[in-house]
């Protein structure tokens, strides 16, 4: 057995022990959007720091905790908080929590980030439902010798973010009469914004919004089978769109706008993925 699989072997046992409940859906909770675990009726939670061979966090507006519990009916598992390539963690320590939710057996990850608005149509407190991304982080989680317990040498990502989901999401939102559109997502490593010159480059290649996470955790996901969906908050417009200069708290305030609307829509959002898992099955 690898040093990985038998580090998430190590890190299943331990979470196992402390709650038996099975998770159907995972979620991670991006910048500002963590107080969604407040939504859920929890089993056992814990932090980062207190399990085996996670990271912990270091950024605000990442507590950095796993929530086992329901949404209703629906077994969930939340990361409230992710860890990024700019606080200095290798891409395999980034998706160490993601690979850990497809081991307790999750079937469909949702995830969720901050990100800036390369569209001047957008504004800031849009959503945006992500239907592919952009990797210019200059890394990847599959990098070295792949391991076959967790998946192919090449996966496929011709669905990245799977459709049926992307439109689920879509659907879910224009019903909650929230301001909703679909695009592509950028991931770079940060931890700076973007120049103004560089947004032109990204609006040139197809991007919609931008932000320094996600792509990560999707690539994983995919790696090991699971279906992926996500939502981006468009807290600020990029750089050189706006007559404003960014800043981090500019995020967590939008962040924190949006709030109520956001927890609204991932619980309506959980139980209609629960509904759509009992007609489509898992890649796996």
């Amino acid at each position: 057995m690898t040093d990985l699989v038998q580090k998430l072997s190590d890190t299943t046992q331990f979470i196992r022990s402390h709650c038996s409940l099975k998770p159907r859906v995972g979620m991670i909770l991006g910048s500002g959007l963590g107080n969604f675990v407040d939504s859920i009726v929890p089993e056992w939670s814990c932090e980062y720091s207190q399990i085996p061979h996670f990271k912990t966090t270091s950024v605000e507006g990442h507590t950095g905790r796993l929530i086992l519990g329901k949404i209703g009916d629906v077994p969930v598992a939340a990361l409230q908080g992710r860890l990024h390539l700019y606080e200095g963690y290798n891409a395999q320590e980034v998706v160490f929590p993601t690979r850990t939710l497809a081991m307790l057996g999750i079937q469909v990850l949702l995830v969720t980030n901050a990100a800036g608005g390369l569209n001047k149509k957008m504004t800031p407190g849009d959503f945006m439902v992500i239907t592919d991304h952009i990797n210019l982080m200059g890394d990847n989680p599959l990098k070295g010798k792949n391991l076959e317990q967790l998946g192919p040498r090449f996966p496929d990502m011709t669905e990245a973010y799977d459709r049926s989901l992307a439109n689920l999401i879509s659907s879910c939102a224009k019903g909650n009469k929230l301001n909703v559109w679909q695009g592509v997502y950028v991931g770079l490593p940060g931890p700076t914004y973007e120049t103004p010159a560089e947004v032109r480059y990204l609006q040139s290649i197809g991007g919609d919004a931008v932000g320094m996470s996600t792509v990560p955790e999707v690539i994983a996901a995919n790696h090991l089978g699971v279906r992926v969906c996500g939502v981006s908050c468009i807290t600020n417009l990029a750089a050189g769109l706006s007559s404003g200069k960014l800043s981090h708290n500019e995020v967590t305030t939008t962040a924190k706008f949006v709030e109520q609307k956001f927890k609204h829509l991932v619980t309506q959002l959980i139980g209609e993925i629960n509904a759509h898992l009992d007609k489509a099955p898992a890649k796996r």
